[in-house]
């Protein structure tokens, strides 16, 4: 009896550190190190970026009225993943040849080939300004595409966590595309931290589809009191462009992780529950032993003893 009872208390504690184990399952996002701003990923090491160059020669092709100049330049900046300010220039560079080109050439083609570029710039940055240095006609229809777009939702990402995250544990983030109207936000790199740290861990993941969430796990931190994880994400397109900027690294968000120091293990709620079972059965046994009593009649038989 008392050991089919131990076995049901051992099993069942088993089955409830499973079920509390059950509640971190997921994979846990696996980071490297963190490429230097001048650097990119490309899902092998971080490598230089070399964009900057062929910008520059767009932005003084621009200047020229060169646009012939100025598209090719692009076009070789486009051709690798661009950091987001890099981004930003490129279609702001690419609006503004296009725009020039429709002066020339006022056709449709080239009409819708402006808007299209400025329409693409807003979608990335949505509060983006054109120098009012650059031609007049330019701007202008800089000015009209962002008031054609003016009710379209602007991409956004939201990222949230529970407020009881501790240390030691796995740290689970929600992921939310929360719009996307042309379909820009693809993947992302998460950076985080610790509290303290100077360096950042990087890990990409991909991003669900709008209004849509998706729940990611940082790895655990080892700490011997509270403190807190740094975070910023960085949202990129389908060709790797990046697309948001989620807080940063100057002005990153805190995950607060609290310490909860061990508990002895004759505290633990395992050890009451088998001592409470134990204690239990012994005063079934001692109840059974104090309630039984010998029967007053002996049994058997009783026959006439046989002369030999």
């Amino acid at each position: 009896m008392r050991c089919t009872w131990l076995s049901a208390v051992t099993l069942g504690t088993i089955g409830a550190l499973g079920c509390a184990g059950a509640r971190h399952a997921g994979p846990t996002l696996v980071t490297r190190a963190a490429c230097a701003p001048t650097e990119r990923w490309d899902d092998r090491a971080c490598v230089p970026r070399r964009a900057t160059a062929a910008l520059a020669e767009s932005e003084a092709a621009i200047k020229a009225a060169d646009t012939a100049a100025a598209l090719a330049a692009l076009d070789r900046a486009a051709a690798e993943p661009l950091a987001w300010d890099d981004h930003v220039q490129m279609w702001e560079g690419r609006g503004l040849a296009r725009a020039y080109e429709a002066e020339d050439q006022p056709t449709p083609a080239t009409e819708a080939a402006a808007r299209a570029a400025f329409d693409q710039l807003l979608a990335i940055d949505p509060t983006h300004h054109i120098s009012c240095g650059q031609n007049a006609q330019a701007t202008r229809r800089f000015e009209r595409t962002r008031a054609e777009l003016a009710d379209r939702a602007p991409r956004a990402l939201e990222i949230t966590w529970p407020r009881d995250s501790t240390v030691g544990a796995p740290v689970p983030i929600d992921l939310e595309v929360v719009a996307d109207p042309v379909g820009v936000l693809t993947s992302a790199t998460v950076y985080l931290r610790t509290r303290g740290e100077s360096t950042w861990r990087a890990a990409d993941v991909p991003l669900p589809a709008p209004g849509q969430r998706a729940r990611i796990r940082l790895p655990a931190i080892d700490a011997r009191a509270s403190t807190a994880l740094e975070l910023y994400a960085i949202a990129h397109d389908r060709a790797g462009n990046d697309t948001l900027v989620w807080a940063s690294a100057a002005h990153p968000r805190d995950v607060p992780l609290r310490f909860d120091p061990p508990t002895p293990w004759y505290r633990t709620w395992w050890v009451w529950a088998i001592a409470g079972g134990v204690a239990a059965t012994g005063a079934a046994v001692t109840a059974y032993a104090l309630t039984w009593s010998p029967s007053d009649k002996i049994g058997g038989t009783v026959g006439r003893a046989v002369a030999p």
